[in-house]
């Protein structure tokens, strides 16, 4: 079971050759791969069985893009808002806000442009634009109205070239970018692939970054970011694109449609009928000419990996087109459990890789920070082993600069530790699917699509607004239960193969479900579910609809809490006596709940759960102010969160919920310790159980056996304990 080689991938360069060999012998790492900006040594071979190389599609022939400027890629963005406070025109300085460097307005495509009177909303027509100066100027404006301006831009610099000038401080020539859906474009980029190919013999991976349209990602005057969308199309957004969706869907896409009032049209908002066309059509365009790549790549004789990050946009690896491009492999960046699931889950591709963090950049690895790059690592790799017991990955690895790593030997040998456990757990986890003890479905506005990618910004990056929804997924990640992620059409199509919906977020939200909560249909599915038996799990402000009939959650009686926003204070709310309860028992003083909604509280007859907060919990427990609840609804079960941040405690907390919600909780003592920093994890066809420790000690513990017998185990800190089942 413990296999001590292979699965591994590190970084490797043609400046550190010998160090590279040690390294990779002392991880077990049989594959080598370059990084942005490096050279990979000569003879790689030498050093690795596989070698990975990275390929451009989309940017860096600066020679090709200069040439053919009119393919360059294009966007959307708004000016800042201007208030008209004098008599006279308004005039705004197209460039302000924005790098010069990166982005500058497309006069020759003015016909795209739209100015509003976001006072009124009305589309402004009188104006007049001044090339030369940089200005357009609105003519009769309104005293004290507010406008501004969904301007066409060239993006002149890659956007993520830009990030590594900022974080590892380099020089080289700035690397242009240019749009394949040109076709004169898109030949040259078959050509130069097949040559491209022919001239990296050594290379037995083409690892795709990515292919045609970055994420939106745009820097201001300051060289700072100023929009950040992960999942963003606001960077696919040329006039070839927007004459091929008009010809084909027969109505157009405007500016204010990727704009939408400065929210840049984020997956936070509800997808109206327009965004989903674009992305269905821009998604067709991508995997289709990505197949092509891929064809040559595989005449070539080589494997094709695509990188889910940077240019990724269109190839959405849960949408219906992705399995057509034909890849071998799929790997990005793993920040946590969530990630790991997001990867190890993408359908169609063999091979699952991540790359564990830190990053080996000067950002983490400079002197005197070797233990905080360690504790990333340790932390890091923690949350990632808990999903990888659920849903293994393929293959792990490390991506930067690996000569920055090699300066920090605890670090070396803490990666060694992590590569040993990979394995393990790779070995382990291939005998069979592990133990479920429920199925949850998690609903939102855009279901499978963003399978584990629900309320991210950037690629699992921390956000205050987000962690106590965020951390709820991260959690999830690691339990032992099947997860799948619904839309509202599943939901009225009937498919609702699960024994408990989750819905999480914000009023108004995606995430939450939006407008759609008003439908009486929704509804009255979602109380028919619960009624015959199953099970409700909200987080936040689940159901929200503000319609001012005295109830924010419009599933309220199912919840057995709503949300007082200032309607509803004449009445008076007596059910404020918490309870002890399944759900928080063991857990007491431990448990935190973030930055969830405030101002919830329990209707008649539900249960208000008895909680003593973590110390690191900042949020008061006021009289009235409800942070968990349990509620029967006809033969049915809901429960209520006001949100989850991650940790093993809320995890454990989230475990016994659903399992309540359920009506399984007296299955708890099944693959379970009650121990919160120990999960259980049973693999049936190997009769085998992962005894997983996450503290930073080892623990001697009792667990229980599927068939709920006692059974004693020492751990190793941050480790793993493999028990067969005698």
């Amino acid at each position: 079971m413990n296999e001590n080689k292979g699965f591994v991938t590190i970084p490797s360069d043609s400046s550190f050759v010998e160090g590279t060999k040690e390294i990779a012998s002392l991880w077990g790492a049989d594959a080598i791969r370059d990084c942005d900006g490096t050279e990979l040594p000569q003879n790689p071979h030498a050093l690795a069985k596989y070698v990975y190389k990275t390929y451009f599609v989309s940017r860096g022939d600066n020679k090709w893009a200069s040439e053919h400027p009119e393919d360059c890629l294009r966007c959307f963005l708004p000016t800042e808002e201007m208030t008209c406070l004098t008599d006279g025109d308004l005039c705004f300085d197209m460039q302000k806000g924005y790098l010069k460097d990166q982005i500058v307005a497309d006069y020759e495509n003015l016909s795209y442009w739209q100015v509003f009177d976001r006072t009124t909303g009305e589309e402004i027509k009188d104006f007049d634009v001044d090339e030369k100066n940089g200005t357009l100027t609105i003519h009769h404006p309104v005293l004290y109205h507010v406008y501004n301006v969904d301007f066409m831009a060239k993006v002149l610099w890659h956007p993520v070239q830009i990030y590594n000038y900022l974080t590892n401080h380099w020089t080289s020539e700035k690397e242009k970018c240019y749009d394949l859906a040109y076709p004169e474009c898109f030949a040259y980029a078959k050509k130069h692939l097949k040559e491209w190919c022919e001239n990296n013999p050594e290379v037995d991976v083409v690892r795709f970054t990515t292919f045609l349209y970055q994420f939106l990602l745009v820097f201001n005057e300051k060289g700072k970011e100023k929009f950040v969308d992960w999942f963003g199309y606001g960077m696919a957004a040329s006039p070839a694109l927007l004459e091929g969706f008009k010809k084909e869907y027969g109505y157009a896409m405007k500016a204010e449609d990727f704009v939408r009032h400065g929210t840049m049209n984020t997956p936070f908002l509800p997808p109206n009928q327009k965004t989903k066309d674009y992305m269905d059509y821009v998604s067709k365009l991508v995997c289709s000419r990505a197949k092509e790549l891929v064809d040559i790549v595989h005449q070539a004789g080589k494997k094709a990996m695509m990188f889910l990050g940077d240019d990724w946009i269109g190839s959405e690896p849960y949408g219906p087109y992705f399995a057509s491009i034909g890849l071998d492999a799929v790997v990005g960046s793993v920040g946590g459990g969530v990630t790991v699931r997001m990867l190890s889950e993408i359908p169609g591709v063999k091979v699952h890789e991540g790359r564990l963090l830190p990053y080996f950049f000067p950002d983490t690895f400079h002197p005197g920070n070797e233990e905080a790059a360690v504790q990333e690592l340790r932390s890091n790799w923690s949350r990632a082993a808990g999903a990888m017991m659920r849903a293994p990955l393929d293959r792990v690895g490390f991506g930067g600069y690996l000569s920055l790593a090699a300066s920090f030997p605890k670090f070396v040998e803490e990666a060694k530790k992590v590569c040993d456990d990979f394995r393990i757990i790779k070995s382990a986890c291939s005998s069979g699917k592990p133990y479920c003890v429920c199925k949850v479905g998690v609903l939102n506005a855009w279901g499978k699509i963003r399978s584990w990618m629900a309320h991210m910004v950037a690629h699992e990056l921390w956000y205050q607004s987000l962690y106590s929804y965020y951390g709820v997924y991260e959690c999830l990640s690691g339990l032992p239960v099947e997860v799948e992620f619904l839309n509202f059409d599943d939901l009225k199509a009937g498919r609702l193969d699960c024994d408990v919906l989750l819905n999480v977020g914000d009023r108004g939200s995606a995430w939450s479900g939006g407008d759609i909560w008003g439908e009486e249909e929704v509804q009255k599915i979602v109380r028919k579910f619960v009624a015959e038996g199953h099970g409700l799990l909200g987080v936040g402000e689940p159901s929200a609809l503000e319609k001012g009939d005295g109830h924010l959650f419009r599933l309220a009686d199912v919840l057995g809490v709503d949300e007082e926003i200032g309607f509803t204070l004449s009445q008076d709310k007596y059910n404020i006596h918490p309870v002890s309860h399944f759900i928080t028992d063991g857990l007491e003083g431990k448990l935190d709940f973030g930055e969830g909604a405030n101002n919830v509280y329990a209707l008649e007859g539900s249960d208000v759960l008895s909680i003593k907060m973590s110390p690191l919990c900042h949020r008061n427990v006021n009289v009235g102010q409800v942070q968990a609840a349990a509620n029967t609804y006809g033969n049915g079960r809901a429960v209520y969160f006001s949100g989850l941040p991650y940790s093993v405690d809320n995890a454990r907390c989230l475990y016994r919920a659903l399992l309540w919600a359920c009506q399984k909780d007296q299955d708890i003592l099944r693959a379970y310790c009650p121990d919160p920093e120990i999960d259980v994890h049973y693999y049936p066809s190997a009769s085998l159980y992962g005894v997983m420790n996450h503290s930073l000690e080892e623990k001697e513990v009792t667990f229980y056996d599927i068939h709920q017998n006692q059974k004693n185990v020492v751990v190793p800190k941050q480790g793993i304990a493999w028990v067969k089942d005698l």
